[in-house]
């Protein structure tokens, strides 16, 4: 299947303004209902209401987060979004900044039925140990 590439960058920008607008629930609709979201090749989330827990956490402990849309690829109905986060912990308001991908399957819906998200994790949790950055 060909989506419209500025259909895939449209889905993009929602599912950014999902997360800034500090919506789980929203950033979880970006997502078909039966879905597959590994990030960092650990346990997959199978369905919209685990990625919404996911997000929650996130929002929870990153109350001011702020995530960019770095760049949005498209092939077909594949994807590669890249992004940035912002933000600072709410326990230690120590600052972090890091980068990431997920690696996107659309289905017809122009919902999200796959995505292997990738972030550096070691860089992230040294941040939050660290001095602001």
């Amino acid at each position: 299947m060909n989506h419209d590439p500025e259909k895939i960058r449209e889905l993009a920008e929602a599912h950014v303004g999902a997360w800034n607008s500090m919506a789980p629930e929203s950033v979880a609709e970006t997502y078909a209902e039966v879905t597959s979201f590994a990030i960092n090749r650990g346990e997959p989330m199978q369905n919209r209401a685990e990625i919404g827990d996911m997000a929650a956490g996130f929002m929870a402990d990153f109350p001011d987060l702020v995530l960019h849309c770095d760049a949005v690829l498209t092939a077909g109905d594949h994807a590669i979004y890249t992004w940035t986060f912002e933000g600072h912990h709410k326990d230690t308001n120590k600052a972090v900044r890091f980068s990431g991908w997920e690696e996107w399957e659309i289905g017809e819906d122009l919902k999200v039925t796959s995505s292997l998200g990738w972030y550096d994790d070691a860089d992230f949790q040294r941040q939050l140990a660290s001095a602001s950055v």
